[in-house]
């Protein structure tokens, strides 16, 4: 009685699970993010080139995933931020003629999905926005496919973290199994995948050094190239956050190593925050 569920978006009253905000707010913080950001699918969207453009950069409070390794923690700490409503939101990012693109990301989308939808059609009725997620892919089925849909309607991208291929190593890093990630990008690249210019569905892995291998990369290139060997992978090196700020920078051999393990099947491989090595 009186504990915050997992999200922390919801606590137990009576044995039931209420929520903390009405069903028509959000916790959530935005921004604008002038064109191009550093977005995981900068490297091949469209929108990297409109310099005059912001993209709406929508931060959600919140996580149905509890990594020890979160570049984002923040998101955990919103005891003192208000909820706001779906029409207040709306308001505000109808009031922004510069917006290229709205991305949604936290946290993780998932545990306020409803919310996000709701916005997005609401926006779109008026406003041509590329509508972009950022998650770790396990929400409830219909409501993915729906997001999945607006981004392919609108020229957006779905940008799934694909965390770990080895359930076990899943629960050890992030505290759940990612099985349903793995089913929704599945559905995604069956129904909405097309390798236009953007193509509609993305993934990324970021390299925590000693866990996520080439081993581990090789079963999640291969599961994507199995759907599609032209889908984008970016594996992004790891910065130490967290609880696991006493790691180091992912090596460069461990780099090396698994992005020739994506290469060996897919077409699209790229290595994001190369800067924390030195490359750029």
């Amino acid at each position: 009685e009186g504990e915050i569920s997992y999200c922390g978006l919801k606590e137990n009253v009576n044995g039931k699970l209420r929520p903390l905000a009405p069903d028509d707010h959000a916790f959530l913080y935005a921004y604008r993010d002038p064109l191009p950001t550093n977005c995981c699918a900068a490297w091949f969207c469209p929108g990297s080139s409109h310099y005059a453009k912001v993209n709406i950069a929508v931060f959600f409070y919140g996580c149905n995933f509890d990594c020890i390794f979160c570049q984002n923690a923040s998101h955990k700490a919103f005891g003192m931020i208000k909820p706001i409503s779906v029409k207040d939101f709306v308001s505000s990012v109808k009031q922004r003629e510069d917006a290229y693109c709205i991305c949604y990301f936290g946290g993780s989308p998932e545990p306020q999905l409803p919310f996000a939808l709701r916005a997005s059609e609401a926006i779109l009725a008026d406003r041509n926005l590329r509508i972009c997620w950022e998650w770790n892919g396990c929400g409830n089925r219909n409501m993915v496919r729906r997001a999945a849909e607006l981004s392919f309607k609108s020229g957006g991208i779905v940008k799934f973290d694909l965390k770990a291929f080895d359930p076990n190593l899943s629960r050890a890093l992030s505290g759940v199994s990612n099985k349903r990630a793995y089913e929704n990008f599945e559905l995604i690249a069956a129904e909405f995948f097309d390798p236009s210019d953007p193509p509609v569905l993305t993934a990324t892995t970021l390299l925590v050094p000693f866990y996520i291998d080439e081993q581990e990369v090789d079963h999640i290139a291969s599961f994507i190239a199995n759907l599609n060997p032209d889908i984008p992978y970016s594996l992004l090196v790891f910065h130490p956050d967290f609880y696991m700020r006493d790691m180091p920078i992912t090596p460069r051999e461990q780099v090396h190593r698994c992005y020739e393990a994506a290469k060996s099947h897919l077409n699209n491989v790229n290595i994001g925050n190369k800067q924390l090595l030195g490359l750029i």
